[in-house]
């Protein structure tokens, strides 16, 4: 919150959108700003400022604000190695990427990566089974090689997130069958949010389906083909 120099203010308050008090910062003599820390633990809405003089509110204020995250871009490290974290890895076969930006004016967590329908390695019971488990993401940190908790996207960002599950994957045992022809499927990517309950999809905060094209090839694992 910026302050004018004119402006003879003691405390800044700030109320959430149900009303109930966020915190307050007390303004020091010639201070121009106050600043809040909220996190991606906050409710979006609309937020209150007062500003006040002892305890006389001399001015008050709105402020929106929501996170508002849509998916850019998806694509298999199989057909698109240059997107991925290591183009010469043989893991990002079986790995996606998805680019993420926030046009909102707030700050947002992603805790999950999801890939549900006819993707070979799916994160539900058909799969790897993690899409109702809050303590798993499915996000791989390329810098720390290792499963992230959450990725946090500020406002204005874009960036990317690759899966760790390997959607992607044909697994021998898991259901997988090979035939000659080309076979086409649809699935949904779909990323968990901390901030709101809706879940985000290639269309912003609303569920819908990528279709892609998948290429099985004959494959011999030790048996008929």
């Amino acid at each position: 919150m910026e302050l004018s120099e004119e402006t003879d203010v003691s405390q800044v308050n700030l109320i959430q959108p149900n009303g109930e008090p966020f915190g307050q910062r007390d303004v020091a003599t010639g201070a121009q700003q106050v600043s809040f820390e909220i996190g991606t633990s906050y409710t979006p809405g609309e937020y209150r400022v007062l500003a006040l003089e002892g305890e006389e509110t001399v001015q008050e204020s709105a402020l929106s604000v929501q996170p508002d995250l849509s998916i850019v871009e998806m694509g298999i490290g199989k057909n698109q190695p240059e997107e991925m974290w290591d183009s010469s890895s043989d893991k990002i076969s079986k790995e996606a990427f998805v680019s993420v930006e926030n046009q909102g004016n707030g700050p947002d967590a992603i805790t999950q990566l999801l890939f549900i329908g006819d993707v070979p390695y799916p994160s539900d019971d058909e799969g790897t089974n993690y899409d109702e488990n809050d303590d798993v993401s499915g996000i791989y940190d390329p810098e720390e090689d290792i499963e992230v908790d959450e990725v946090v996207i500020e406002p204005g960002e874009q960036l990317t997130l690759y899966s760790y599950r390997s959607p992607f994957a044909f697994v021998r045992g898991e259901g997988t069958s090979c035939e000659s022809e080309e076979q086409t499927g649809s699935f949904e990517v779909i990323l968990e949010t901390r901030v709101g309950t809706n879940r985000v999809s290639n269309t912003p905060l609303q569920k819908s389906s990528i279709i892609v094209r998948l290429r099985l090839v004959r494959a011999n694992y030790g048996g008929p083909d």
